[in-house]
């Protein structure tokens, strides 16, 4: 083992002594190769070194270049600004030289001036108390002329000035007066004129029905037999028609009709509707005609509610409350002076339209009060008061405006109107009443009323003749003129208007004119 032991050991320090031959054979392997490197890298460093002198010279030697051109640049604009400062400079003081030789100048010129203005006051104040010398003596020569105009003319100046005064005024004031009246002539016929005008334009417009008013109905039988069916027994039938409908049925000897009496011109058509349908269905008993006479009156009620909406449609109305709708409709079974209603509110609301539409008012508002301005007429006989209030108080009711509302009411002046609309159903209502062939009386009324027109006229002091002309439209008076002045010419015309208002019943208006001439008759010989 120990023999072992000692191999293991010389083999061992074999290796160590191989091992550090290797060792120290590569350090100096690596020894020699790094001097090689290093004194390699020694002359790189140095060439880099000796061109970083060059470049650093190269570059000093540019920029000194570069800064003596700046410095040569910048001395050269230092001397032309130099140059530019010391042009302006004298610029400058030129200037101001100039300046001082113009305030020199200006300042002489200044004293001349002075010395002028100084001359010429001295002269106006010579004037001046020279005119103030004249301005005395002037004034005492006034006084004395003054004082003998007073001894020639025996007033004083006050008097004298107040008495100029007075008559420049009269003579203005009569200068006015006859230009006011010559404008107030113009305007009233260029009016006048403009509005024949416009109402001759608006007839022509509106085509028109005309219709009579009658108390009676003839209905044609198909035979005399049915005479008899129609009295009954013992006359129980025409009893029952009568007592039904509130009608006179006349049956006498004329063929194959019977006339219908009465008053009410819807109770009349309701009997003869009613009549109609009996004499077609062929029973006629008291019974059967109760019931056929309820019915037509119902069929009558909406018929006439249809054409009060065929109305007020046909003319543009629209919105008009049910009741008013009814109300219209039952106008066509009222009539004036032989004028049907329904008829006369129809023409008065297309009349009145037409003059809206050329004086460029409202002309749906002007229709509309024109359509309802006799609606009062439907309940007149049914309510206390005038149909003009009572149809004013029916739209204010149910809810028309207040332009119509006025409208409906002034209509016959119960209001005075106050809007254009209310004036052109005025005119329209006057024109449809008054048109040839709208309404008619009788000649003993219409004698009647002409007479008792000029029995109001005459029947003022002073009146000397009074005539009725134009149909009763107008009434002319001839007054005395040393009983009756200009004022109280004025004075008689309103006093007959309001006694002629009170006491004549008359559609329309009636036209009072006074006229006072006086006559002053001189020979020259």
């Amino acid at each position: 083992m120990n023999d072992t032991w000692g191999t293991i050991t010389v083999v061992s320090g074999s290796l160590f002594v191989l091992l550090a031959g290797i060792t120290a054979l590569i350090y100096w392997f690596l020894q020699s190769k790094m001097g090689a490197q290093f004194s390699s890298a020694e002359q790189h460093a140095q060439r880099i070194i000796e061109e970083a002198n060059k470049e650093a010279e190269n570059i000093r030697k540019a920029a000194e270049l570069a800064a003596k051109e700046e410095i040569f640049q910048r001395t050269k604009q230092f001397e032309k600004e130099s140059q530019r400062r010391r042009a302006e400079s004298e610029r400058a003081e030129n200037r101001l030289r100039n300046k001082e030789r113009t305030l020199d100048q200006k300042l002489d010129q200044g004293e001349r001036r002075d010395k002028q203005i100084a001359e010429k006051e001295r002269h106006i104040d010579a004037k001046l108390a020279s005119i103030e010398k004249r301005e005395a003596e002037t004034a005492r020569i006034e006084e004395q002329i003054r004082r003998k105009a007073e001894q020639i003319s025996g007033c004083t100046e006050e008097e004298a000035k107040r008495f100029l005064i007075e008559s420049m005024e009269n003579e203005v004031r009569q200068e006015a007066a006859v230009i006011i009246r010559r404008v107030e002539k113009e305007t009233r016929e260029s009016a006048a004129r403009k509005a024949r005008q416009i109402i001759t334009l608006a007839i022509q417009k509106c085509a028109t029905e005309q219709t009579t008013e009658s108390s009676m109905s003839v209905l044609s039988l198909p035979s005399d037999e049915m005479k008899g069916r129609i009295i009954g027994r013992e006359g129980r039938n025409i009893r029952a028609l009568e007592a039904a409908t509130g009608v006179n049925l006349i049956v006498d000897d004329t063929p194959e009709a019977i006339v219908l009496s009465c008053f009410d011109p819807m109770r009349r058509e309701i009997a003869r509707l009613s009549l109609e349908k009996l004499l077609a269905d062929g029973r006629i008993h008291p019974a059967r005609i109760e019931e056929v006479v309820k019915k037509t009156e119902r069929e009558l009620l909406e018929h006439l509610r249809q054409e009060g909406e065929r109305v007020a449609f046909s003319l543009g109305v629209h919105d008009l409350h049910p009741e008013l709708v009814k109300l219209l409709g039952r106008l066509k079974f009222r009539t004036s002076y032989g004028q049907n209603i329904l008829m006369h509110a129809q023409e008065v609301a297309i009349l009145s339209g037409i003059m809206a539409a050329e004086l460029g008012a409202d002309t749906p508002l002007a229709k509309r009060a024109g359509l309802l301005h006799d609606i009062g007429k439907a309940l007149s006989h049914e309510v206390d008061g005038t149909h003009a209030l009572i149809g004013a108080d029916l739209c204010r009711k149910y809810g028309e405006s207040a332009p119509v509302v006025h409208a409906v009411a002034a209509h016959h002046n119960e209001e005075d109107a106050r809007t254009i609309a209310a004036v052109l159903v005025q005119t329209a209502d006057t024109v449809s009443s008054v048109r040839p062939g709208a309404r008619r009386e009788s000649i003993e009324s219409y004698v009647k009323r002409l007479e008792k027109l000029e029995e109001i006229a005459t029947s003022f002091k002073g009146v000397e003749k009074s005539y009725a002309l134009q149909a009763g439209r107008e009434i002319r008076i001839m007054v005395e003129p040393d009983a009756v002045s200009d004022s109280d010419a004025v004075v008689l015309a309103r006093d007959v208007t309001k006694r002629i208002e009170k006491e004549v019943e008359y559609p329309g208006q009636i036209k009072v004119t006074v006229l006072r001439e006086k006559r002053i008759v001189e020979y020259a010989k």
